[in-house]
This record gives structure tokens, sequence and C-alpha cells, in this order.
């Protein structure tokens, strides 16, 4: 049934960014074995990912990432919407004037663009990440002033796992 829904909800994610697809009337499928995993620039080395659809420095993309635990994300903002779902693993997400999300197996969840947010995998991660525009990502200091890439990767040590469940365990499902 978990499976189910997972799938049901993978299809009605992905359908916005196969638009670009579609105008072209060619078919996007990728077989299992074309999965290649690699480091994205700007992002943490403890995640990578593949492109299934769309070009991130053009249009709307869904990319399946992993990453190892912990790994930390954090605070940044993309102009495009973000979509995320949780294929397995456990993470925390903090959004700017939310309470912080649990996202588990199956777990989804939308974020709109220019909304800060930092993402922890507590748990090895895999989901699926669907934006509706080309991919972009902005760090924030702790004030909210956009920092370098760099200045944000490099302040962040990783964080304790034993916090990082602990808080998971408080937060509401």
């Amino acid at each position: 049934m978990r499976f189910s829904i997972c799938c049901l909800l993978l299809a009605i994610l992905i359908g916005p960014a196969f638009r670009s697809a579609r105008a072209q009337d060619k078919p996007a499928h990728t077989a299992k074995a074309a999965t290649e995993f690699m480091n994205f620039p700007g992002l943490p080395t403890c995640v990578k990912g593949s492109v299934k659809n769309g070009d991130p420095s053009k249009s709307g993309t869904v990319i399946l990432a992993k990453s190892t635990a912990p790994c930390l994300i954090p605070w940044h903002w993309h102009t495009a919407n973000e979509q995320l779902m949780m294929v397995s693993g456990s993470a925390k997400v903090e959004m700017k004037d939310a309470k912080p999300a649990a996202v588990h197996a199956s777990g989804f969840l939308a974020l709109p663009g220019k909304n800060p947010h930092q993402f922890t995998c507590v748990a090895a991660c895999t989901f699926f990440i669907v934006s509706d525009a080309a991919f972009d990502i902005h760090y924030v200091d702790k004030d909210g002033k956009e920092i370098s890439a760099d200045d944000a990767l490099k302040s962040k040590a990783k964080a304790p796992m034993k916090k990082e469940m602990k808080d998971m365990k408080d937060m509401k499902m």
C-alpha cells in the first residue's frame, strides 16, 4: 500500500516537469542502469544527484538524490518552487516561519520559491526533487543575508546524530 501511494504521488509530482518533454513530443525514460549519481556544484559532497528529466540549468527538472547521514544543506532558498518526495531514510527540514518537519519514506514536502529552508538527512536518504524552473541555490546566513556557497558550506560542521535523532522524536509526524 505504501509503495502504491508513493508511486501515485510520484506520478502527480513529476507531471509538471514533463512539460519540456511533451513540448518536444519526445518521451522521457531513464533505465535503472543509466542512473549515474554525481556531485552538484554548490551543494555539500554528502549529497549526490541524478537528473531524470529536464535540464537543471534551463528548465524544470526531476532529480533523484541520495545522501549519507548526517548531511546538512545549510539555510538556502531557490527561485523555483520545489517539491520533495522521500523514497527512503529520514530527514529534518527547517523552514523560515514554520515548524521543523520530519520527512520519512513516502513523505512529501512542497516548498515555495524564495522560501529559506535547510535540510538535514539524519538516516541515509533517497529522495526525488521536482522543480518548476531552472535550479539555483542561494545560501543565507542567520540574518537572512545572502552568502557564498563556500562560506555556507565551510561554516557548517556535520550535525551530531544524537541531537538530530532527538529532535526528530520531538517532532509531530
